[in-house]
């Protein structure tokens, strides 16, 4: 996940130090149960209008969410987003962020039809925006949406919106690598599972590329729409090894609550019936 960093008269320079340092590094370590604590331990020491507070809420929310615990995720933002935009201003990018996370918890927690309306909501604010972090709330808010349409079974909308952003993204990052992962769930939700296994493949390239502190939230994430590809293309057991690798890797990464662990062990179990 990318973290922004504060601009301005308290960090003039890139090679800045940042209290959230560590909890941002700890994230990506996958260490998120210590990531929640680092974060949560800035949030407190910070001063009564310090920005950094809401920024460290912000990347405990993240950590929690997680470990699994959407709900507590949830009222995490619920709490911070108020913060966020009294600290920063309604459009700016870390407000933005903030609702873009937000939107996606309440996918985890299967409230497709609340996240649709606000990563919708949060593209269109990104897309007015300026600065370089905004093309990144953009693809996320993207991300989402297409997520949140094909879990309401709109999958050629889903396909439709995850084309025109892979084309407007361009970069070859992290965000391009879910928006991919987005194409292929489009694609299977339509039988189309050539294609979705193509372009699973093509995600799967993508994720070995990635440094290991950016594909690691998306662990498991590619072994499960292959997974899907396959089992639609009547290569069971092959789709199996996947799905079983699928949950074995988010389980130990983020626990057995996690959205995608609990995808991954319906997936097994959906071939262990047929």
């Amino acid at each position: 996940m990318k973290f922004f960093r504060l601009r301005g008269r308290h960090e003039t320079g890139r090679q800045a130090a940042s209290p959230l340092d560590r909890a941002a590094a700890l994230y990506g370590a996958g260490r998120y149960a210590e990531a929640e604590a680092e974060a949560r331990a800035v949030a407190g020491s910070r001063r009564r209008g310090d920005p950094y507070a809401p920024l460290a809420r912000g990347v405990a929310a993240l950590a929690t969410g997680a470990q699994g615990r959407h709900a507590e995720a949830l009222a995490a933002y619920d709490a911070l987003l108020p913060a966020a935009v009294a600290a920063f201003g309604a459009e700016h990018p870390q407000a933005l962020k903030v609702r873009s996370d937000r939107a996606q918890t309440l996918s985890a927690l299967g409230r497709y039809s609340e996240s649709e309306a606000e990563c919708e909501a949060v593209a269109r604010a990104a897309a007015r925006g300026t600065g370089p972090e905004m093309p990144l709330v953009v693809a996320a808010a993207r991300n989402g949406l297409i997520f949140a349409i094909g879990a309401q079974g709109r999958h050629a909308e889903a396909e439709a919106l995850a084309r025109e952003a892979i084309a407007a993204h361009g970069e070859q990052d992290r965000f391009a690598l879910v928006l991919r992962l987005g194409l292929a769930r489009s694609l299977n939700g339509q039988a189309r599972h050539e294609e979705a296994l193509a372009e699973a493949e093509r995600a799967d390239e993508l994720h070995g590329r990635l440094p290991a502190e950016q594909r690691r939230a998306e662990t498991g994430a590619v072994a499960l729409a292959v997974a899907g590809a396959l089992l639609g293309l009547g290569r069971g057991a092959e789709a199996r090894a996947r799905a079983a690798s699928a949950h074995d890797a988010c389980l130990a990464a983020f626990g057995p609550d996690h959205r995608r662990t609990v995808e991954a062990r319906a997936l097994l179990d959906r071939i262990d019936c047929a």
